[in-house]
């Protein structure tokens, strides 16, 4: 039976390194799992893993506080350095009683918006002093990695002080011409919460949020937005309609519609994010861009949100892009194919018409 071990563990993390994979699953009557632009590979030249050879394996990479509040909780997030800098950000879980983990490749290099292939429309939102930006998509598809290159676009041009609040950190940010202080939660603060509102005696200018998920979360961050800062978040939701309803949402009833006019204010824009399997080989995104306008402003305020993905169609020339757009173009530039730009298509009837 396959034995999980420091050394073993090294081989499957060098392993993902060789394969060019981003993430590494390990579940129990299972064999290793990695997956490479997009698509899952069982690692069947291995043996299935069983419940104690997930646990010698978590005796590696957890400390001992870190096993003390996987106990308590059951599920824990934490990032793992390897050699050469490489560093992984790492969910240990249970699922039917037994243990898993998923483990997912940090890049050490921090790509440009150009090496990236996102479009020059972003840098609007990095030029802005205050507000709110989010970064809005599925697990996996590039949320992250597009807020550490705006991130570090500011730190190579403008001298700000920038302050993230992850869970856990993943980009590792050198101060070029900015000053950057990076939180990690449970090590550096207890929550999110209590971290956004010590950031206001911090002398901030910019903030990078992990993930906005809850109550707390999601009031300090427009607080703190209100209050003259530049605040970039990232939210699980599918496109900017549903963004705006899951932040409202949130909070009581009897509170919505003045979070609703508070949002309106701060509110600088919504980027949403796909990852598509590219023809041969490697992954080239699709985005849908949303940038907070006076109708955009309006139709927050009057809890029109379905009117968004309208207001995105005609509001072309500001910079504003429909995610089918984007899809329809790496159709015709050869980039990806048919059937897996239609995957995520919002609109088929625009999207076809765009094609022919």
């Amino acid at each position: 039976m396959y034995k999980a071990s420091e050394l073993e563990l090294n081989k499957l993390l060098s392993l993902v390194l060789e394969r060019n994979a981003s993430d590494l699953h390990l579940m129990v009557s299972e064999p290793p799992t990695i997956r490479v632009d997009t698509e899952l590979i069982r690692l069947d030249n291995y043996q299935v893993l069983s419940n104690d050879n997930l646990t010698d394996l978590l005796s590696v990479l957890l400390s001992g506080e870190q096993k003390k509040m996987f106990e308590s909780e059951m599920q824990l997030d934490f990032s793992y350095s390897f050699k050469d800098n490489v560093r992984f950000r790492v969910n240990v879980y249970r699922q039917k009683g037994v243990l898993s983990l998923a483990l997912r490749l940090i890049p050490n290099h921090i790509k440009t918006l150009e090496e990236l292939n996102l479009p020059a429309a972003l840098r609007k939102f990095i030029e802005k002093k205050q507000g709110l930006v989010l970064m809005v998509g599925p697990t996996g598809h590039g949320k992250s990695t597009a807020l550490a290159a705006m991130i570090n676009e500011i730190n190579n041009t403008r001298s700000e002080h920038i302050l993230t609040i992850e869970d856990p950190i993943e980009y590792i940010f050198i101060a070029n011409k900015s000053i950057i202080s990076q939180r990690e939660l449970y090590s550096d603060t207890k929550t999110f919460a209590a971290a956004l509102r010590a950031a206001l005696r911090e002398d901030i200018n910019i903030v990078l949020l992990g993930e906005i998920r809850d109550l707390e979360s999601i009031s300090s961050a427009l607080t703190i937005a209100e209050t003259g800062h530049l605040v970039f978040a990232t939210l699980h939701t599918n496109d900017a309609p549903q963004s705006i309803d899951r932040i409202v949402d949130v909070f009581p009833s009897a509170q919505q519609q003045q979070v609703r006019g508070q949002l309106a204010n701060v509110l600088v824009g919504v980027v949403s994010l796909r990852l598509l399997r590219k023809i041969g080989g490697g992954q080239v995104p699709a985005y849908e861009i949303m940038m907070a306008n006076h109708a955009v402003r309006n139709v927050i305020r009057d809890n029109k949100t379905y009117e968004i993905a309208n207001i995105i169609h005609t509001s072309l020339e500001e910079g504003m892009v429909p995610l089918d757009k984007t899809l329809a173009l790496l159709v015709k530039q050869g980039l990806v194919e048919f059937e897996v730009a239609q995957n995520f298509v919002l609109d088929n009837e625009y999207f076809l018409s765009l094609i022919s």
